[in-house]
């Protein structure tokens, strides 16, 4: 009889740690979808800057369009799943770049 409830106790034991580990799983996952979306718009966010700098250089103006730089610069973003404002200031301004994630 006392082997019996020594084997429930590590029963409900196993139990409750698969239940935490589970747990623990989820909002870890859920963490890491969050790093890797803030990530990929930092590096929207960057590829942006860098081909309106390029075109800077090359033709001594910022574009002022981000279809400009999509169509003369090779720039591809993932307009699918991020929303990329680009609003341009002057000719010979950085242009206000920013990057959200779209709401699924």
């Amino acid at each position: 009889m006392y082997q019996d409830k020594k084997r429930k106790h590590w029963v409900l034991l196993l139990l409750i740690v698969a239940v935490l580990a589970g747990a623990g799983r989820f909002f870890l996952s859920a963490r890491t979808r969050t790093d890797v979306n803030e990530e990929t718009a930092a590096s929207i966010k960057k590829a942006v800057e860098q081909a309106a700098l390029q075109c800077y250089v090359i033709e001594g103006a910022y574009p002022e369009t981000l279809d400009y730089l999509t169509g003369n610069y090779g720039l591809r973003v993932n307009t699918r799943d991020y929303v990329v404002v680009y609003q341009a200031v002057a000719e010979n301004r950085i242009p206000d770049i920013r990057v959200v994630r779209r709401e699924q």
